[in-house]
């Protein structure tokens, strides 16, 4: 469920925009705004999990605004002005949507901020059955992981300190369900790597920073299977 809080200051661009959330599946508006000030004094009270801003508002504008909630709340900006895309998008927002809005195209936003409200609800953790017992692994001290060559079943992963983990009778596709999909990329049928240890990578393979023993660093051949998913997840 998405549950969004709207801010624009425009009376009449918000009943408009809570008439069309609310032909939409798993979405609830909790509360609307339409002065800045109000909105950043009470969204730290209110259980939402994204704010559709207006940019353009007397005062403070909704690039102003998304600076200060950005690290806690997930942004779609709603604009009837072209020209503030590029700041918008660097600011990591989920979209940027033009004025008139349609509900196809709030939609699609919406689909977009579903996918990371739910990867960041993902635990920063795993717990499963190792060679050392049941075991929790904090997912950011991950480097890699690749199937073992002594069982097939279970799966290796190498910790950022070197440390090797041995996770018991566990396939990819499970394993790719419990690690944040931001954070983690499967390159071939055998290999898995943390994105903060790639250090270079082009269509065929992967340049680590995972340092091997004869002092070089660890590369990975790309499978053709997983090309296109990689150069999406690089926006290439």
């Amino acid at each position: 469920m998405i549950k969004c809080v709207i801010l624009d200051d425009e009376l009449l661009a918000i009943s408009y925009l809570k008439l069309l959330c609310e032909q939409i599946d798993n979405v609830e508006v909790v509360k609307a705004f339409n002065d800045p000030k109000i909105f950043l004094n009470e969204i730290d009270n209110i259980d939402c999990n994204l704010c559709i801003l207006d940019i353009e508002m007397p005062g403070m504008t909704g690039l102003q605004v998304a600076e200060i909630i950005s690290g806690s709340k997930k942004i779609i900006f709603t604009t009837a002005y072209k020209e503030y895309a590029a700041e918008a998008f660097d600011l990591n927002v989920v979209d940027y949507v033009r004025k008139p809005i349609k509900k196809e195209r709030l939609i699609q936003a919406f689909e977009k901020a579903k996918e990371l409200v739910e990867d960041s609800r993902k635990k920063a953790f795993i717990e499963w059955n190792t060679n050392i017992g049941k075991t929790v692994i904090f997912t950011e001290q991950i480097s890699y992981i690749k199937t073992s060559e002594i069982d097939s079943r279970d799966k290796d992963i190498i910790l950022s300190d070197g440390t090797t983990i041995v996770l018991k009778n566990l396939n990819f596709k499970n394993l790719l369900e419990m690690l944040p999909a931001k954070d983690f990329a499967q390159v071939n049928k055998k290999e898995i790597i943390a994105l903060s240890s790639i250090k270079v990578f082009s269509t065929n393979e992967i340049i680590t920073t995972i340092a091997t023993e004869d002092h070089t660093f660890l590369k990975l051949q790309i499978g053709d299977a997983y090309k296109s998913s990689l150069m999406e997840l690089f926006g290439k």
